[in-house]
């Protein structure tokens, strides 16, 4: 074999000694299956994912579909399991049909690419407006699809209604339903209006509605009176109210009919694991049964949000179960957030080039099954780890 005439990877040690330089490194964490520590970081809204009937449902699948899908969603991936969460999430949240995928990543990469309409060739082509503030898969979802991109203020429905008014072919406006980072929720229904006033569809991504927002935790669209019309298509991810993983599109029944012949994500990728299609129906009839669950985590938020800004601290009010705490650096949010983990508590930590707005900050996510003597102890050692504002 011959030598090496240069090292074609030398630039990966300059990268990583400049995000070192900078306090940017990630790195991995493996937790054990019993962790001490009180959870404020991860995305288990409900507290549904250890809950018996999901872990029994997922093992129940597991033993009778196999370890895993086998193949595509058209080849050999989709099982009546599938088949009967789609309908399950579609009645659900209001929608007429439903599509499963294997992240909730993939759903938005082929609902954001597969619905961007082919330019017609006698008029301007597709245009996508999204949100400043979204999050990376449908960013990435926009820079995949083959249509120009309008980048505009985050939750501004008169800098939507702007951009559309000066584009006159096809178009469609993308939105978090609720954003990741500070946990504030997007205007739908404004959102909505300024979409229908020149003929665009809109695309919400409910990731953090589902399960916390709505009637019984139907979501944020369906809180807004949005649910079901022909022009709204919404995602989900399974992986955060229910517990399990995976992800789906819902929407109109032509829509999901188009997803299945042109999403690349659907198309070419295998099919969500039996075990995790078990456990997110298990989860919804968990919440069809107890409502309450969402009403309770949006308590949380609210408690937790209460006690850190009554000691002085900046955060923005949350709208669901995402409570963001500002650091003063990258540097500073790291250290705090370490500091909460020697003291028992697990938070996440965002920093740039995370978070859209360039500020570091804790981000607690607020838990259904937390008791109040959990979420007391838990924002008092967030003050108390707290650096100097």
């Amino acid at each position: 074999m011959a030598p090496l005439a240069q090292d074609p990877f030398d630039w990966i040690d300059r990268h990583h000694a400049r995000r070192r330089a900078d306090g940017l490194v990630r790195t991995l964490r493996p937790r054990p299956a019993d962790s001490p520590l009180t959870d404020l970081a991860g995305n288990d809204y409900l507290g549904l994912t250890r809950h018996h009937e999901v872990t029994a449902a997922a093992a129940e699948a597991a033993r009778r579909w196999g370890a895993g899908a086998t193949g595509s969603r058209l080849v050999t991936g989709s099982t009546e399991l599938h088949a009967r969460l789609e309908a399950e999430l579609a009645d659900f949240c209001g929608f007429e049909a439903a599509l499963v995928f294997s992240s909730g990543y993939a759903a938005n990469l082929a609902a954001v690419t597969a619905l961007a309409a082919p330019a017609d060739t006698a008029g301007p082509g597709p245009l996508l407006v999204s949100d400043a503030g979204n999050h990376a898969s449908l960013i990435d979802g926009c820079r995949l699809a083959r249509a120009g991109t309008a980048v505009v203020p985050h939750a501004d429905p008169e800098a939507v209604r702007k951009t559309l008014e000066a584009h006159s072919g096809p178009a469609l406006a993308v939105t978090d339903s609720v954003f990741s980072v500070d946990g504030d929720a997007a205007p739908l229904a404004a959102l909505a209006d300024a979409c229908r006033a020149h003929g665009a569809a809109l695309l919400v991504d409910d990731a953090h509605g589902l399960g916390v927002l709505g009637d019984g935790g139907r979501g944020a669209v369906h809180a807004a009176g949005l649910a079901g019309s022909p022009d709204v298509v919404a995602t989900v991810t399974l992986s955060k109210s229910l517990g399990s993983q995976g992800g789906a599109v819902l929407g109109p029944a032509r829509v999901i009919r188009h997803l299945v012949s042109n999403a690349r994500t659907f198309i070419f990728d295998t099919g969500l694991a039996p075990a995790a299609v078990g456990a997110a129906l298990a989860s919804l009839a968990v919440l069809r049964r107890e409502p309450e669950r969402a009403a309770r985590v949006r308590y949380v938020a609210a408690e937790l949000h209460r006690r850190v800004t009554a000691a002085g601290r900046v955060s923005v009010r949350p709208d669901a179960a995402v409570v963001s705490v500002r650091a003063p650096s990258p540097e500073a949010a790291v250290a705090w957030a370490a500091d909460c983990r020697a003291d028992g508590l697990a938070v996440g930590c965002f920093r740039p080039p995370s978070v859209p707005d360039g500020v570091s900050r804790l981000r607690l996510t607020a838990r259904a099954d937390l008791s109040d003597r959990q979420i007391e102890e838990a924002a008092a050692t967030v003050l108390r780890t707290a650096p100097a504002a």
